[in-house]
């Protein structure tokens, strides 16, 4: 039970970083462009509670997680390992029966004297008669 409405204000948190980003004001880029929107109605404050509400958030995320951890059912994390543990084994029993596929050999160079006799086919240009 505790577990779950960790998990739900762990989602809650992501989404209010998520907006609180999204509402921030960039430093720089075209919106700097416009400082003088910057100046009105007291901006500066609304970007200090943005930021320090930003870090609280991530923060929090982080706390909840780690309780998360701590209140999670030790049953429920026994199990999943060990499912997870007879499917690693499983797979390594397949990797170790399988005949690895056969390396392709090399193909052989075209033999020399077939080299040798393309360049002899060819006549030679006849010269001009003077």
């Amino acid at each position: 039970m505790l577990y779950t409405i960790c998990i739900a204000l762990i989602l809650v948190a992501s989404v209010l970083v998520i907006l609180a980003v999204l509402v921030q004001n960039p430093k720089s880029g075209m919106a700097a462009n416009f400082g003088a929107s910057n100046q009105v109605m007291g901006v500066r404050e609304t970007t200090n509670f943005l930021e320090k509400f930003t870090w609280a958030m991530a923060i929090a995320i982080v706390v909840l997680s780690l309780a998360a951890t701590l209140v999670m059912d030790r049953s429920k994390v026994a199990e999943s390992n060990s499912a997870i543990s007879k499917d690693a084994k499983v797979l390594q029993e397949r990797l170790e029966t399988e005949v690895p596929a056969t390396i392709p050999q090399a193909v052989p160079a075209a033999e020399p004297a077939a080299a040798e006799e393309a360049p002899a086919a060819e006549a030679p240009a006849a010269e001009p008669a003077e």
